[in-house]
């Protein structure tokens, strides 16, 4: 791996795990329900970074301890889905025009 696409790597990866949070309430925007494990791999196929599941977990507890998702069992894991207070918080980020620019800057990236 040459100098210039570690400097990348590291960039997305600092990038991510810095808005962390605002990625898995965009997840669960546009998904109803959505597992931890599910949630590495998405993001995985997306950023084209393996987060670890301690990182992602953490940022869920962190989520549900603030009252923006709530985990539910499933039949065999559990799934967060987003709160009332965690969909009036992404509207609220989402009529701001630096998180709106956040939140465009998070979407799916565009595969070369």
């Amino acid at each position: 791996m040459n100098e210039e696409s570690q400097a990348v790597r590291t960039f997305k990866r600092r990038l991510v795990k810095e808005l962390l949070d605002y990625i898995i309430l965009k997840y669960l925007r546009q998904q109803s329900k959505v597992a931890g494990y599910d949630l590495i791999r998405q993001i995985n196929q997306d950023y084209e970074i393996l987060l670890s599941s301690g990182t992602v977990y953490a940022k869920l507890y962190s989520l549900e301890r603030k009252g923006l998702i709530k985990g539910e069992w499933g039949e065999r894991k559990r799934e967060f889905v987003l709160t009332k207070m965690g969909k009036r918080n992404i509207d609220a980020i989402l009529n701001d025009p630096l998180g709106k620019t956040i939140f465009l800057m998070i979407e799916k990236p565009s595969k070369k």
